[in-house]
């Protein structure tokens, strides 16, 4: 497709800005939710971060955020020939906690009305200072065995174990697609399968990958 060689391909890998559901503190999952305000600006940012690198392919999700948040990179670079849906790289499912908010969520943990070994890994769609008030109540200990739910999913939902499996097998079909080709890709995704993208590509523990709080306005840079 592209004919000059390139030494070293290259994976732009950045989530999507903030959302209205980000903003309410809801579980968005896999819901339809636009970019605020401050997700625009996010959006910007990660424009302004990508400004001088080169990619001629960009993938997203069918989710709009995914979608908007990429048109302010795309700004930028003309020699983007080919966008790309996968949805391979969507937000984990959270099932029947889809648009419940967090603190209605952290309440119940602490009325012990949900089951940890279920919801248990929902924690780590929590904003640090809101994974510290969960722990805080729990206690060290309880809060540390919550992961062990890592192949668990809620009622109609995914596990991270689910969301592993689809991002490995996007990742597999990315290189081979990046090496025939000849080309850089920019990925436009989501908090959760950039969790699992990163775990993959950095070779990282379970225990490593659920502490990770993924940036709205971070550039994840991988040669393959």
């Amino acid at each position: 497709m592209f004919r000059r060689k390139k030494r070293g391909l290259k994976i732009y890998l950045f989530r999507h800005g903030q959302t209205t559901y980000n903003r309410d503190g809801r579980f968005t999952g896999q819901s339809e939710a636009k970019l605020t305000k401050k997700g625009k600006a996010h959006a910007n940012k990660i424009a302004r971060e990508l400004n001088d690198k080169e990619f001629q392919v960009a993938i997203h999700t069918h989710l709009s955020r995914s979608k908007d948040t990429l048109k302010s990179v795309l700004k930028y670079h003309p020699e983007c020939v080919i966008l790309i849906q996968d949805d391979r790289m969507i937000e984990r499912s959270y099932g029947d906690l889809q648009g419940e908010t967090h603190e209605h969520f952290i309440d119940r943990i602490g009325e012990k009305a949900y089951d940890l070994r279920v919801h248990g890994d929902a924690i780590e769609n929590l904003e640090p200072k809101q994974r510290e008030k969960v722990e805080e109540f729990l206690g060290t200990e309880e809060y540390k065995a919550i992961h062990r739910g890592w192949a668990v999913a809620a009622p109609s939902g995914e596990s991270f174990k689910d969301v592993e499996r689809r991002v490995k097998s996007f990742i597999k079909d990315l290189k081979k697609f990046m090496r025939k080709n000849n080309v850089n890709v920019a990925i436009s995704a989501h908090g959760n399968s950039i969790r699992l993208f990163r775990k993959i590509m950095e070779k990282a523990s379970v225990e490593q990958t659920v502490k990770w709080f993924i940036p709205y306005d971070k550039v994840f840079e991988y040669t393959i």
